[in-house]
């Protein structure tokens, strides 16, 4: 996709002579990687200097994520200091500006970007600090290292695209079903869900309206970890199911209310105020438990094994300003 006229190109250094990579530069945000960490350097409003450094691997899936969803709905923290808001037609980069004790001593910064601004500065970031053989979609277990000096890259990984039915998966027209065809193998975790499929019966004329097919197969084929893609789509309604395995590389911040329905296995979720980091509760759910997260707060989970699990969005493109004015409620039922 080319950038509008108006769009400044990305903003990069040449690569390091030592490690390889380059530096970028996003309005007043400075990132460059060496081996191990990731370091984000900014200036305070008075002109402090300011930096902040997550482990590069962490901040690599978090950048996969936030550039594969793009920028998702609401806040997408990489960790309790640095993330983005999507405000749907521009991005707000912030650091520190929904951490409590930085924004007392007026340590933080958010600045607005078009969208396809900092989607190009970021992609350009993944593409350059992804080496060969690491998948930033992918389990721990399930790919190589993200450490070390630069050597290659790995765009069949980081350039890969949610599924994104626009009906429901299997329908003529739509997504496939995944099969060993395809590549999309049974998963080492679910090597004993049944691969059968239903068996339909519509009525002459009907073929194309009555449609079903094994979600629990769909899922044990999936090759990525914490990445909700559309199977059915109604109306606003979006069933976004997924694979969970190890952590959720982001702490999802709600601008709207968020179902989650916890098919197999168990994730344990840590839950805090959205605005403040403050903790709110730690949520363990079970197979078949179902949870719903307000769209003030905020979230991470912890899946011990690979899960599945069901995520419902209400996708309506104004939920989130009718929740903004309180003409939409914030939690998922008043008692």
């Amino acid at each position: 996709m080319n950038a509008p006229a108006d769009i400044k190109t990305v903003n990069a250094s040449q690569p390091d002579p030592v490690m390889g990579y380059r530096a970028f530069t996003l309005g007043s945000f400075h990132f460059r990687r060496d081996e191990y960490f990731a370091h984000i350097a900014w200036s305070t409003r008075d002109l402090r200097p300011m930096s902040h450094s997550m482990d590069v691997g962490a901040f690599l899936r978090a950048l996969m994520r936030d550039v594969a969803w793009g920028f998702f709905y609401g806040w997408v923290n990489f960790d309790n200091v640095v993330g983005t808001v999507n405000h749907y037609d521009s991005v707000d980069l912030f650091a520190g500006s929904f951490n409590a004790t930085m924004k007392e001593v007026d340590a933080d910064l958010l600045e607005n970007f078009p969208t396809e601004q900092i989607r190009s500065t970021f992609v350009e970031m993944l593409d350059d600090w992804t080496n060969a053989g690491f998948d930033p979609f992918a389990a721990a277990q399930e790919t190589g290292t993200p450490y070390g000096r630069k050597n290659g890259d790995n765009k069949a990984a980081t350039h890969r695209q949610r599924e994104l039915a626009k009906r429901c998966v299997g329908l003529k027209g739509d997504l496939p079903l995944r099969t060993d065809a395809t590549g999309a193998l049974v998963n080492r975790a679910f090597a004993d869900v049944a691969q059968d499929e239903p068996e339909l019966h519509p009525e002459p004329g009907f073929e194309g309206e009555v449609h079903g097919f094994n979600l629990f197969r769909f899922l044990s084929r999936s090759q990525v970890t914490w990445n909700p893609s559309f199977t059915s789509v109604v109306k606003y309604s979006f069933m976004c199911p997924t694979t969970e395995e190890h952590i959720l590389p982001i702490i999802h911040g709600n601008d709207r209310v968020e179902w989650f329905f916890q098919m197999s296995d168990e994730i344990h979720w840590d839950c805090s105020h959205r605005d403040t980091g403050k903790p709110l509760a730690r949520v363990i759910m079970k197979a078949g438990d179902m949870a719903a997260m307000p769209a003030y707060c905020r979230h991470q989970g912890f899946s011990p094994k690979r899960s599945m699990l069901l995520v419902w969005e209400n996708g309506s493109p104004t939920l989130v300003y009718e929740i903004q004015k309180g003409e939409s409620p914030e939690v998922p039922v008043a008692f």
